[in-house]
């Protein structure tokens, strides 16, 4: 099998395309796979890293603004059709597979005037502009959740198989997760909180859990001071949960300093962890008791694979708000609480956190609920769906 994959931009859209790539080669291993992407994204390290070729093109996103830049950047995606058209000529693939993006476009456009079948995977609740682009004309749009499939033109070929995610299900026993906290240096009977924004980390939610955890370690003092600094007290038991915050690099130091000024040593601090990044964040989700996090496709899919309860705080800049679309369809069913980042405070994370945790039949419920909404074997589906695409054709 010859396949290109188009794949640019995020993690999000890389990541599904490296793990296609590599249940092809797992079934076929003398499949021959390039990924064609661009020179800007974090693609050229995540591709090279998994041992694929990667071609680029100079393609962009779409904008409605009238901008001198805008228009340039139109006009460069155009004549990137063209550059995709060599690439695909040179190769000569069966079949391109799009995982999400501006540059499947490019791509698959370029795949169209050269009668190359493309299929389209689309991993989030509402599928976004390239994918509604090029479904009429894509053989099978695949999607990460069924609700998108409504919301796709009529007549659509569309097959629901889930999104690819590196987290995993490690079915933790509830003696091996009080082993892991122990581990981490919390209380093995104490409910543990993960908490993180993604790779980068989030300025609002590291600010309300900033806040938080300044109160937790300050609230006696404060209580007795006219003046408070933080209005996050309608609950005063701080000390109903624990806490694995990750920060992000770039605003860790910031918030080192920031409790430095407080009196507090962010290294020591009796059931708060908190670093610039986990990189075993496959393992403390499968232990965190509750998650609290954005809502990309690729982190909502892990939620339901691993069957956690979260609350999910969309990233309100997201590409048509996909992100609060994603968080809805987990709340809809129960599986989680939505908070939008412009509610955000200290005080309602902090109570919602202490409602959710007081309620450990009601939390177990939601992570059920969760893993409800899984989808199983979802490489194998895929992969079903490639070769009956290509028999097809």
């Amino acid at each position: 099998m010859k396949v290109i994959i188009a794949a640019a931009g995020t993690g999000g859209h890389i990541n599904p395309g490296i793990a296609i790539a590599n249940k092809i080669k797992e079934e076929e291993p003398d499949s021959r796979i390039i990924f064609i992407g661009t020179k800007r994204g974090i693609e050229n390290d995540l591709v090279n890293r998994a041992g694929y070729m990667l071609k680029t093109v100079d393609s962009y996103g779409f904008s409605r603004k009238l901008t001198v830049e805008n228009m340039k950047n139109a006009l460069k995606t155009i004549g990137s059709i063209g550059q995709a058209k060599k690439i695909i000529k040179k190769f000569n693939p069966d079949l391109i597979i799009g995982t999400g993006g501006y540059i499947c476009i490019s791509v698959c456009t370029a795949a169209k005037s050269l009668n190359i079948p493309y299929i389209i995977h689309e991993s989030n609740v509402l599928p976004g502009k390239a994918t509604k682009f090029l479904s009429k004309d894509a053989e099978k749009i695949l999607l990460g959740f069924k609700e998108a499939e409504d919301r796709l033109p009529s007549g659509v070929n569309v097959a629901v198989t889930g999104t690819p995610i590196k987290g995993k299900n490690l079915n933790y026993d509830k003696s091996t997760i009080e082993l892991k906290k122990d581990e981490y240096g919390l209380d093995s009977k104490k409910p543990l909180v993960l908490v993180f924004g993604g790779s980068q980390g989030s300025k609002s939610i590291n600010k309300a859990m900033k806040e938080i955890v300044i109160n937790r370690f300050k609230h006696e003092e404060k209580l007795k001071d006219d003046s408070i600094k933080f209005q996050v007290r309608s609950n005063p038991n701080f000390n109903k949960y624990q806490v694995i915050w990750a920060s992000g690099p770039s605003q860790y130091d910031s918030i080192k300093t920031d409790l430095i000024e407080e009196n507090l040593n962010i290294d020591n601090l009796k059931g708060v962890k908190i670093m610039p990044y986990i990189y075993n964040m496959d393992e403390i989700m499968n232990v965190a008791d509750l998650i609290v996090c954005r809502s990309g496709a690729m982190t909502v899919t892990e939620l339901e694979e691993m069957g956690k309860p979260s609350i999910l705080i969309p990233y309100p800049f997201a590409a048509e708000n996909h992100q609060e679309y994603n968080a809805r369809a987990l709340e809809d069913e129960g599986a989680a609480k939505v908070i939008l980042d412009k509610d955000l405070n200290s005080k309602l994370l902090n109570d919602t956190i202490n409602n959710l945790i007081s309620n450990e039949k009601n939390l177990r419920k939601m992570g059920n609920k969760s893993r409800e909404l899984s989808i199983s074997n979802v490489e194998d589906k895929i992969y079903t769906e490639i070769k009956e695409t290509l028999e097809s054709i």
